[in-house]
């Protein structure tokens, strides 16, 4: 037909035009706006072009196919489904889909139920399967294209605009219409367009292998620490790190007017004992790389665009870290957080980071205060950090990550009666914004407070490291401050035993070494590299080269194996016991169930089956509806907050029991 033959000559034309129809769809899904996907395209040509054109690239393949109708809808599916994906990921967080959240896609099929009734469950599948029919179909039945395929001159013409697409890439990093850093993954999808971004983060991880590498390269580095003391010996004191979730000082935004000073004792202590800027990977989110940086030493600047070293090499290896090197000194290591466990994987990943413990909230055991926005307030964990300390007789190191000025923040008014209030922001949504942060931050000072003032009364050397992970989510410019840069919060190092105070800007990858300087430790193949090497010639590039070799190389700083063994986590401080059972109504099957070190996160398990507990206090936990019988096998487990569920227990987190009739409870012979 005339119109067929037509098509087939522009069909290039048409498939730039379907590219670009298929990418502002893209957009306006992952944006959950039409207008804004439009201000997008219109704002930034250049990278809408660019991305367009990826798409375009990749619809090059069906040239090499007669069932090109067949290809062209196929690739047209598999890119909106991207698109739909990120797009409703980013209804439920803040993250959009990125490489490292391919590896969780067996899982996200296994937990499908838990998100959709089983009628949902079928009628996804039911769809999945019409559509994988339709397709089967199309390649079978649908048109095909009756020329002649001139493979000769259609391979190398594909391939051309491959290498073209390549060349064009790097023409793009270099104008810096693209960047291949991302500070903040969240703002870089929205500046630089989620077909980029994801193939990014997919293919672009880890640390390359630096050009000179060889163990005579790691032997030179080295050697440049040779001027370095011998780590001090004697009593070392307890090294505390305090994480502040998306804490800094708010009145460095110049165009905020905020009625008292929301951060009076980060202040006065600033100015007291050891302080500066904090130097961190990231603006708005990214908590888990400064945590990264402040437990390893290592800097984030080399891994991949948007990369987490949680997601990815983490999962897979141990890493040298401030609780391996530490616990060589005789340290027992501990991690807290009001948050969940699973939260970023750390129940997973602190383990390869050397801690004993990890304290999540499942495991604080007094009823949670939440603000307005449901995260736990960070007053909590003045108790939890001290039970660590109390916990051992050795030195303890305890890093602790609050949660509590968490975004996002809301555009409404939700604080009854805020004890600061804000203006001068562009807008009144913004300002209830900023002033929903600002009360929320003095709250978190308010627990500095009583954090150091506990400290201050404990009979051993403490040193405290308090820092802000980033900047929030609040949409600034660097003009907007007046330290002229978002990539920084700020610190300061308290101590109860008379520490000289000394100023200085630090690096999140710089404040461990810093702190162990301080009081005499000088161990670890990275922290003495900071200490020996900072602020020397070629410090960043010999930086690299040392963080691939321990990471990603031969490890000859090792002499070739890693000398940090995974380590058996203990989740909370305390077991959990049982001890007896009451039946309160024998009408409905109520019973208590008593014991020990119960949290709101307890429930029960009877013979291996979940039963609705209700948390009345630390030792008395209640199940209605089920009469238990003689030798029933109850289980006290703790559970995660997540909608998922997941049951955080091993066997040394877990208290299983046989039930008898004389209400008694009894250890089965096979536990």
């Amino acid at each position: 037909m005339k119109w067929y033959k037509f098509f087939n000559r522009i069909s290039l034309l048409l498939h730039a035009l379907g590219s670009a129809a298929g990418y502002f769809l893209i957009e306006a899904m992952s944006r959950h706006s039409f207008l804004e996907a439009w201000e997008y395209m219109t704002g930034r040509p250049l990278v809408f072009a660019y991305n367009t054109a990826f798409i375009f690239t990749t619809t090059l393949i069906v040239y090499l196919f007669r069932r090109r109708c067949f290809w062209r809808i196929l690739i047209s599916i598999f890119w909106l489904t991207l698109g739909i994906i990120n797009g409703v990921l980013l209804t439920t967080r803040v993250t959009p889909f990125t490489g490292p959240d391919l590896h969780l896609i067996t899982d996200a099929l296994k937990l499908a139920n838990r998100y959709l009734p089983m009628a949902g469950v079928v009628a996804v599948c039911v769809l999945f399967g019409i559509l994988v029919l339709l397709l089967l179909w199309l390649l079978i039945k649908g048109p095909k294209y009756r020329g002649k395929l001139k493979y000769r001159w259609n391979l190398p013409l594909v391939l051309a605009g491959f290498v073209a697409f390549a060349g064009v890439t790097q023409l793009a990093l270099e104008k810096r219409v693209l960047s291949n850093y991302f500070g903040n993954i969240a703002f870089a999808y929205e500046d630089y367009g989620y077909p980029y971004c994801l193939a990014t983060t997919i293919f672009n991880t880890g640390i390359s292998e630096p050009r000179d590498y060889s163990d005579r390269e790691i032997k030179r580095i080295e050697r440049t620490e040779e001027n370095l003391p011998e780590t001090k010996e004697g009593d070392y004191p307890n090294i505390l790190f305090l994480q502040l979730e998306s804490f800094f000082d708010p009145t460095l935004v110049n165009y905020l007017k905020i009625s008292e000073d929301p951060i009076p004792t980060f202040r006065k202590l600033m100015k007291e004992y050891s302080s500066g800027y904090y130097k961190v990977p990231s603006v708005g989110a990214g908590t888990a790389n400064t945590e990264f940086e402040s437990i390893t030493g290592m800097s984030m600047h080399y891994f991949g665009p948007g990369e987490y070293p949680y997601k990815s090499i983490l999962k897979e290896t141990t890493c040298e870290s401030a609780p391996y090197v530490l616990k060589n000194l005789g340290y027992s290591t501990h991690a807290i957080h009001n948050h969940e466990a699973n939260f970023y994987g750390r129940r997973t990943i602190f383990p390869n980071l050397g801690f004993d413990t990890f304290t999540s909230e499942e495991y604080m055991p007094q009823e949670n205060q939440k603000n307005e926005l449901g995260w736990v307030k960070d007053s909590i964990l003045t108790d939890e950090i001290m039970k660590c300390l109390e916990s051992t007789e050795e030195p303890d190191y305890v890093y602790t990550i609050s949660v509590q000025g968490h975004g996002a923040y809301p555009s409404e008014p939700i604080l009854e009666d805020p004890e600061i209030t804000v203006s001068g922001a562009l807008t009144e949504e913004s300002n209830n914004q900023w002033e929903y942060y600002v009360n929320q931050i003095h709250e978190m000072d308010q627990f500095v407070k009583e954090l150091v003032e506990t400290l201050s009364d404990y009979p051993e050397d403490v040193v405290l490291v308090m820092y802000g992970d980033h900047l929030p989510t609040m949409g600034l410019s660097a003009e907007d401050l007046e330290n002229k840069y978002l990539f920084q919060t700020q610190y300061v190092i308290w101590d109860n035993f008379g520490l000289k105070k000394k100023d200085v800007n630090l690096a999140s990858y710089q404040i461990a070494a810093e702190v162990m300087d301080r009081v005499g430790i000088h161990d670890g193949t990275i922290f003495r590299y900071h200490q020996a090497r900072r602020n020397t010639k070629n410090y960043q590039v010999d930086l690299e080269t040392l963080q691939y070799d321990l990471l990603y190389g031969e490890r000859y700083a090792y002499d070739g194996e890693s000398p940090f063994k995974r380590m058996k986590m203990r989740l909370g401080l305390y077991d959990i016991t049982l001890d007896s059972m009451e039946l309160v109504s024998a009408a409905d099957y109520t019973y208590y169930i008593r014991g020990t070190n119960f949290t709101p996160s307890t429930e029960i398990q009877i013979n291996q089956e979940w039963y609705d507990t209700v948390y009345i206090s630390p030792t008395t936990l209640m199940i209605t509806g089920k009469e238990l019988n003689d030798f029933d096998r109850i289980a006290a487990v703790m559970r995660s907050n997540s909608s998922t569920r997941k049951a955080l227990s091993k066997s040394y987190d877990r208290a299983c029991y046989a039930l008898f009739s004389e209400n008694k409870w009894k250890l089965p012979a096979n536990e």
